[in-house]
């Protein structure tokens, strides 16, 4: 019987690591001992008592990875409301519209399955949202570069280039099946946002690190079961569709 385990979630960063713009309001040139409401110590991998919005209302703060950048971590005690120190699927929509742009609630289902808690698949803890975010971060970075027009998508030949950048040399035919999900019938050309980028590349990138694993000799063949077949597949079908 096909196994569905949990995947992991830093597979699906591109194998480069661009830049990628600061959220609004922080200069590119500051560094993690800026003047914040959140102090140093939240780096830290242990948990904090934290003061939130009210004075006299004390919560336990969630467990960064060492490092994590202080914009991350405000971005998750921005949407974490409730103080929980999870965020689900609405919340989640809402840091990343502050740190990037809006994503169409598919786009969001299919992060909250990639980067989902083990011990909470419904909701995304702050280790998975450090990864989540710095996952984005270099999937911006590629989209900036082939976006050579500036035009804020990319089409079919960007695409390409794109993927062949980070070692996917993509036939045309899967090209255009890729490319022809974003078609909206009007019958111009069909162009990639950055929202619809993250959900093509994270597939294509997790289909081929799965397909790997039983290549083992890089022969571009494999023989794999069904049982296999459908635990490489199905997860990306059910999990936000």
């Amino acid at each position: 019987m096909a196994s569905f385990g949990r995947w992991n979630s830093l597979s699906y960063a591109p194998p480069a690591s661009p830049s990628a713009p600061s959220l609004p309001g922080r200069s590119q040139n500051s560094g993690p001992h800026e003047s914040s409401p959140y102090p140093e110590q939240l780096h830290s991998s242990y948990s904090r008592v934290f003061p939130a919005a009210r004075p006299d209302y004390y919560y336990i703060q969630p467990s960064f990875p060492p490092g994590t950048d202080l914009d991350v971590i405000r971005a998750f005690h921005m949407v974490d409301r409730d103080r929980s120190g999870f965020i689900d699927e609405n919340e989640l929509r809402q840091a990343l519209c502050t740190g990037y742009q809006r994503f169409n609630p598919r786009t969001i289902r299919l992060l909250m399955f990639l980067f989902r808690n083990p011990s909470d698949p419904l909701r995304v803890g702050p280790k998975e949202f450090a990864a989540l975010w710095s996952c984005l971060k270099q999937w911006r970075g590629i989209f900036e570069r082939f976006d050579r027009d500036r035009s804020g998508k990319i089409d079919l030949g960007e695409l390409r280039d794109a993927l062949y950048s980070l070692g996917y040399a993509v036939p045309p035919s899967v090209l255009q099946v890729l490319i022809s999900r974003y078609d909206d019938g009007s019958c111009q050309r069909v162009e990639l946002n950055f929202d619809s980028f993250i959900e093509c590349g994270m597939i294509l990138k997790g289909l081929t690190e799965k397909f790997k694993e039983k290549d083992k000799d890089y022969t571009g063949s494999a023989t794999v079961s069904y049982d296999v077949f459908l635990s490489m597949t199905i997860p990306f079908l059910v999990s936000y569709n």
